[in-house]
């Protein structure tokens, strides 16, 4: 898209309300070598052949000589400004003609439900979306080339498509029955096909604590054209114990950290301090976060999914545990009631496994694991000493305690959760209180899961 071309979409988009929107991202111009069989766009002299069976409109920018054409049965062409065609003689143009026709790929191709085929402009550097999300959400604002040309495949998913907008072809569609129109005539049959539904007229995501995608019904369809060049099957996780976040197609290697917030929660202050305070950190770079609301279990909650972009280096699961100490100290200013911690194994290379420290150096797993736990138990002995920590058997738990859960399951703590305590009335001028670490409830020490509780 030339310089008027980008000048009227920014102007599009400043037009747009706070909504976030998705921008569509292939196109079907004469010019791009993409949709040519050879990768290339055609040389002097070459015959160029269009599927003769399918609609398409195409934008035509440069100016070309060819030798022949096979047009469709029904397109169009668009020539911009200063774009023409003029003919000239096969291999006029010796250097690139190779003698065979040069196709034009079928337009038909492009799915709305293939997470590739999406751009969100409002994404940071270091952010990225689950693959459901990377298709427009009921509240996003979608946008296609005002003076470009694609062609879109809706569909085959069970329901209709929800957007609160479609801009296309210099028109911004926000009721049903101007897109309806639009999608039944010429113009629209000629850029949208198949046999979806699309609708708008959804509302804008209002809440600061952002809202849910709504891709419950559509993402086996997502992950089915995600995963239609690697013959629909998900490629081999690299770590043992992967991860599968909520939207996600495939296993991954890193880490989840869980939110649970009350109503001053706001989605975007917590992005910008992701941004800010952690993936700034030397020790961090490399890693991508997504930061989504999700439904679970019919409750939403924060999903903060981190993966590294090269080999793995534990610095994923360290950011996790970071982001749950985080919570822990600043869960009150920021509005967080709980957080939980999930994160792969370690890389499946064979061997001994590696785990690296804070500090850079590398230790096997199992040392690791046997220092951690050392280290726990020196400091449960000197506050059980000190009598700030007692010790009951699980039997004689009472009933404020018998329903806690009994730790996580990964020796290297791959699952870590606290809770924030209910809120405590004000006390009276004659009360007094010893406040030591009260913010935050239990910690149940996988050593003694079995046999005893700790209570601070």
């Amino acid at each position: 898209m030339g310089a008027p071309g980008r000048v009227l979409l920014w102007l599009q988009l400043c037009a747009l309300t706070q909504a976030a929107y998705k921008l569509w991202v292939p196109n079907t111009y004469f010019d791009s070598a993409s949709n040519w069989s050879q990768n290339r766009t055609p040389c002097a002299g070459d015959a160029v052949q269009f599927p003769a069976d399918k609609m398409v409109s195409v934008l035509v920018r440069d100016s070309h000589a060819i030798s022949d054409m096979l047009l469709p049965l029904d397109g169009e062409f668009v020539l911009a400004p200063g774009a023409s065609f003029s003919a000239a003689g096969v291999g006029s143009d010796p250097a690139c003609h190779s003698g065979a026709p040069l196709l034009f790929r079928n337009p038909d191709r492009f799915s709305w439900l293939d997470p590739h085929l999406w751009s969100s402009a409002t994404q940071a550097p270091g952010l990225f979306s689950v693959d459901a999300e990377r298709v427009p959400c009921s509240y996003d604002d979608v946008l296609f080339p005002r003076d470009g040309s694609f062609r879109v495949a809706l569909g085959p998913g069970p329901n209709p498509v929800h957007v609160r907008s479609v801009s296309a072809v210099g028109q911004t569609f926000t009721r049903d029955e101007d897109l309806a129109a639009f999608l039944a005539s010429r113009e629209g049959r000629l850029r949208f096909h198949g046999p979806g539904a699309l609708r708008v007229g959804s509302q804008a995501c209002t809440d600061a604590s952002g809202c849910v995608c709504g891709y419950a019904e559509t993402l086996p369809w997502i992950c089915a054209s995600l995963l239609q060049p690697l013959g629909g099957r998900c490629p081999q996780a690299t770590c043992r114990d992967p991860v599968l976040p909520q939207g996600q197609c495939c296993d991954l290697c890193g880490a989840i950290v869980s939110l649970t917030h009350d109503p001053t929660f706001d989605l975007e202050q917590y992005r910008a301090r992701l941004l800010d305070l952690f993936l700034k950190q030397p020790q961090y770079q490399g890693v991508q976060v997504a930061v989504s609301k999700v439904l679970r279990e019919a409750h939403t909650e924060i999903q903060v999914v981190l993966v590294e972009t090269g080999p793995e280096t534990g610095a994923a699961g360290r950011l996790g545990q970071a982001l749950l100490q985080d919570a822990v100290a600043q869960g009150g200013v920021l509005g967080i009631l709980s957080a939980t911690l999930r994160q792969s194994g370690m890389p499946a290379t064979g061997g001994s496994a590696l785990y690296q420290d804070g500090s850079g150096a590398w230790l096997a797993g199992g040392v690791a694991a046997v220092v951690l736990l050392a280290l726990l138990g020196t400091v449960l002995l000197l506050l059980h000493r000190s009598g700030r920590l007692r010790w009951r058997r699980h039997e004689e738990a009472g009933p404020a305690t018998a329903g806690l859960p009994l730790g996580f399951r990964n020796p290297l703590f791959d699952v870590m959760v606290f809770k924030q305590q209910p809120s405590v009335e004000p006390l009276g001028s004659d009360q007094k209180v010893d406040i030591v670490d009260t913010n935050f409830s239990y910690f149940v020490n996988p050593l003694f899961a079995g046999e005893a509780e700790a209570e601070a």
